[in-house]
Parts: structure tokens; C-alpha cells; sequence
């Protein structure tokens, strides 16, 4: 997996000093369950977004969200691990203001979503194993920064305003992993 650059950004963890470490049981999944987090896991580690564990510190759960489309999504309870950490106070952008720029703009493009854009930053290593959860197939943690995470929107809206630089207000909107080119004429963004 390439991703971004450790040096351009990566994403780390503030633990609060004496924080309490949270070890969560294995939760209870039907045979449905099963099968999607089973799914799930075999594509984050076909992606080298997580990697098998054997001794983590923390550890969650999987859970599974209903998707608009009606699929499931399985996710991580961070809720413990969320709590240890306190909040960073990276602005995001207003989506109102992001909409007010495009006025008179001749052409917008703003349907263009980063695909599996969270996962292309990594954690930082000392922090990957307090990502860990468990499955009825094993343990694992992200290497890459998973949705969900606190302050993993702070960092990637940092890391677009990185990559995207002065480009940002002119002709580039991007609102966490959401991109919007605009142009003042048709022919300027073509």
C-alpha cells in the first residue's frame, strides 16, 4: 500500500496520561455477522490497511451500521478509546461558506469523494496497536487511519489542505474527503 507519506502527514494518538486501558469481550455475532466481518477482514488485510495482533492493550469491537444502500458496513468501537484521547481543535471548513464560493463559477465539479481516502494516511506505528479489535477470527489493528478515530477528521482535512496548498479557496474546495474543483470558466478547469 503507498498512501501518503509518513512525512507529509500520519496520524497519531494523544492517550490522556492514566487513562484506564479497555479490553472488551468478544461480542456475540449471528452466522450473517460472521460472514460480513469475516468479508471485511480478509479486504483490510488484502489492502494492508490492518494486520493481525497477538498482545494489544486495547481492544474493541466490531460493529455493523446499516449502509443507505441498505448493506452492512462493519466499523470499530473506538467509544473507549475515543474518550482517552482529547479533542484537537483543527478547524473544518462551513459547508456554507464551501457552497457561497462557488457564485459565479461557470463550472463545478463537486462529486468527487476519496475513495478509501481515510485509509490511504497512516497511523503512527507506536499508536497502531492500541487500534486493535477482535473478531471470532483474531485479533488485528489498523496501520492505516481508520474512520472513526477521534480527531482522524482533523487530520485528514490537515493533510487536503496539505496536499492541495494554495489551490484551496482559488480553484479547489475540500471538505474533509469531499473535493470540489471550480472554475470562474468552463475552459480554465478543463
Amino acid at each position: 500500500m503507498l498512501g501518503i507519506p509518513r512525512d507529509v502527514v500520519e496520524h497519531s494518538l494523544e492517550i490522556r496520561a492514566g487513562s484506564e486501558l479497555v479490553k472488551q469481550c468478544l461480542r456475540d455475532f449471528n452466522e450473517e455477522k460472521h460472514r460480513i466481518i469475516r468479508e471485511e477482514v480478509h479486504k483490510l488485510l488484502a489492502a494492508e490497511f490492518i494486520k493481525e495482533v497477538h498482545h494489544p492493550e486495547w481492544l474493541a469491537n466490531p460493529i455493523l451500521v446499516k449502509k443507505k444502500n441498505k448493506k452492512m458496513r462493519m466499523c470499530v468501537d473506538d467509544t473507549s478509546l475515543n474518550k482517552a484521547c482529547p479533542k484537537v481543535p483543527f478547524p473544518l471548513p462551513r459547508i456554507d461558506e464551501i457552497v457561497d464560493c462557488t457564485a459565479g463559477c461557470e463550472m463545478t465539479l463537486s462529486f468527487l469523494d476519496a475513495y478509501s481516502g481515510y485509509h490511504q494516511i497512516k497511523m503512527k506505528e507506536s499508536d497502531q496497536l492500541v487500534t486493535s479489535f477482535i473478531t471470532p477470527f483474531g485479533m488485528y489493528c489498523y496501520v492505516t487511519m481508520p474512520f472513526g478515530l477521534r480527531n482522524a477528521e482533523a487530520t485528514y482535512q490537515w493533510c487536503m489542505l496539505h496536499v492541495f496548498g494554495e489551490h484551496i479557496g482559488s480553484t479547489d474546495e475540500a471538505y474533509v474527503n469531499d473535493i470540489m474543483f471550480k472554475s470562474k470558466k468552463v475552459g480554465n478547469l478543463i
